[in-house]
């Protein structure tokens, strides 16, 4: 009985413990997201995101006429989709003739150490400019956004330089960049900053400039390094929402999920821009909606111009055929006439002896 009941007061005690310890334990498991930022090397960033999102819009592309706005000027975390900016720039220099899509790139071992989304790239390897820009769009690979910055800009700082620049020109007043691809920002390091109105805005700037970005955002599937690595579009709004060729996605904790999307319909286009959502389900329907909202809410299209009939002054003229090359047709007619001008001539006739003798008759 003794026994037993030093088996009960130990098995009490070892639960006791067990107890103990995981309450103990559970601080650990619980840490802020700046304890965790500091102990991965990064700035400590408050959140800026919000359900169902932080601001979004929807504007006609032909345009920029705004359909729908929420919100659209609060300053938000864009993560990934600043990467467009990435495209902005190259894009700009290939239209220039500074860049190839051949140009061959070398990846430096800066480049390489770059995390997130990736494509794993290693020091020394070659890749063509273009391979790394459908990087870019279909992985989100934030290493090809460092092959293409350091070959472009020379160091990162200078191709954010040329980013800031192109902001600046758009009328991109209220963005701000500090990175090339949109991860949280190290230690001593700002987040890059944007809104969702200004996103619209590039994204606008993009397509009716460089049509040719569709081709890369509307890939959803691109084998990668000769089909060793196959690359797979985050945009899910491609294969669900009809028209959509585009653009861009982006997370990161403290920015939540955003999107720059845009679909054409019967030869008209929207571009629509969720900023800051706490759900990506959330964001992807918000995005869906809004590009409805924008559809529905295009003014018509004026009717199309009626024919217009030309008419001129020039008189017509009259040619004479040789009789010997005269065609019976065209003989008969002469002859009709003929007889018409002589029909004519008696009538008048006839008339002037009436109008005699009825004269003599009053």
């Amino acid at each position: 009985m003794n026994m037993n009941k030093l088996v009960c007061i130990g098995a009490a005690c070892v639960l006791a413990m067990a107890i103990g310890g995981s309450v103990q334990a559970q601080p650990q498991h619980s840490k802020t997201a700046a304890k965790k930022a500091a102990a991965k090397g990064r700035a400590a960033v408050p959140g800026r995101s919000a359900d169902p999102y932080l601001g979004a819009i929807v504007v006609d592309a032909a345009t920029g006429q705004v359909l729908f706005q929420n919100n659209a000027d609060a300053p938000g975390f864009p993560a990934s989709v600043i990467k467009l900016m990435d495209m902005m720039v190259v894009m700009d220099r290939l239209a220039a003739g500074s860049l190839s899509l051949s140009n061959s790139v070398t990846v430096t071992a800066e480049a390489s150490k770059v995390g997130g989304s990736q494509v794993y790239l290693a020091e020394k390897e070659i890749f063509s400019l273009e391979d790394l820009m459908y990087a870019l769009m279909v992985q989100s690979a934030n290493d090809s956004a460092m092959a293409i910055a350091l070959h472009v800009g020379g160091t990162a700082g200078g191709f954010v330089d040329m980013m800031n620049r192109k902001a600046g020109e758009l009328g991109m007043t209220n963005t701000q960049f500090h990175s090339v691809h949109g991860l949280p920002p190290a230690a001593g390091q700002k987040s890059d900053t944007s809104t969702a109105r200004d996103l619209a805005v590039l994204a606008r700037a993009l397509i009716s400039q460089h049509p040719d970005i569709l081709k890369y955002t509307a890939t959803q599937v691109r084998p990668f390094r000769d089909g060793k690595f196959i690359m797979r579009s985050h945009n899910h709004l491609l294969t669900s929402v009809s028209g959509c060729d585009g653009m861009k996605t982006g997370f990161i904790t403290a920015g939540g999920f955003s999107i720059v999307a845009t679909a054409q319909r019967g030869g008209r286009r929207v571009i629509a821009v969720v900023l800051g959502s706490r759900d990506r389900k959330v964001r992807d329907a918000a995005a869906a909606e809004l590009i409805s909202k924008g559809f529905a809410a295009l003014p018509p299209l004026p009717p199309p111009p009626l024919p217009t009939l030309v008419i001129t002054n020039a008189e017509p003229s009259v040619s004479v055929e040789p009789e010997s090359d005269a065609k019976p047709h065209s003989q008969g007619l002469k002859i009709a006439g003929l007889g018409l001008a002589g029909g004519l001539l008696v009538l008048g006739v006839v008339g002037v002896v009436l109008k005699r003798r009825n004269s003599r008759e009053f």
